[in-house]
């Protein structure tokens, strides 16, 4: 990133290889909606060249650019205030292995119940799982990317769980 802020723009083909899968996966974690997902990760991209001169060096740049993902993020929301967020429809076709079929049954039953649990989440609470769990950050680079403590992380990741699980459990009731 010194390179592209030092005015090497070819260097962001490089960033876009290594840093575009983990942004979609984050906004999909997020809004469900693969439209607005390679919008969003389009637009972090954008924003890194237009704030280029922006960027310190200080600290990862995985939280500079997860810093700049939230605030899309951020923006989609307020754009979007009435979309609906789409369901729990997107569980992968196949789970591998030779699993019996009552089992595979099973834990793809289970796969869209936590789906459906983490979309009833709070933004705040699936925010915070997404990135501790799904995008597997560090509760240090989580506490840089929020402008929050880690120890106040630590405490968001317990409530965003047990909220989880106890989703989760609910749905598991109904069906």
């Amino acid at each position: 990133m010194q390179k592209v802020k030092s005015g090497d723009l070819d260097k962001m083909g490089l960033l876009f290889e290594r840093y575009h899968r983990p942004l979609y996966a984050f906004f999909y974690h997020m809004v469900r909606r693969d439209d607005a997902c390679q919008d969003m990760v389009q637009n972090v991209f954008y924003r890194m060249l237009k704030y280029r001169h922006t960027y310190t060096g200080e600290g990862e740049f995985k939280t500079w650019i997860y810093h700049l993902a939230r605030n899309v993020l951020n923006d989609h929301f307020k754009q979007n205030k009435s979309a609906n967020h789409e369901d729990v429809n997107a569980i992968a076709d196949k789970l591998g292995g030779g699993m019996p079929a009552d089992q595979d049954f099973e834990t793809r039953q289970d796969s869209e119940m936590i789906t459906l649990a983490m979309s009833s989440l709070s933004p705040e609470h699936r925010e915070i799982l997404v990135l501790s769990r799904f995008q597997e950050l560090k509760y240090q680079e989580i506490a840089d990317i929020l402008n929050i403590s880690e120890g106040a992380i630590k405490v968001r990741v317990h409530r965003a769980l047990t909220e989880l699980k106890k989703m989760f459990l609910k749905n598991k009731r109904t069906a």
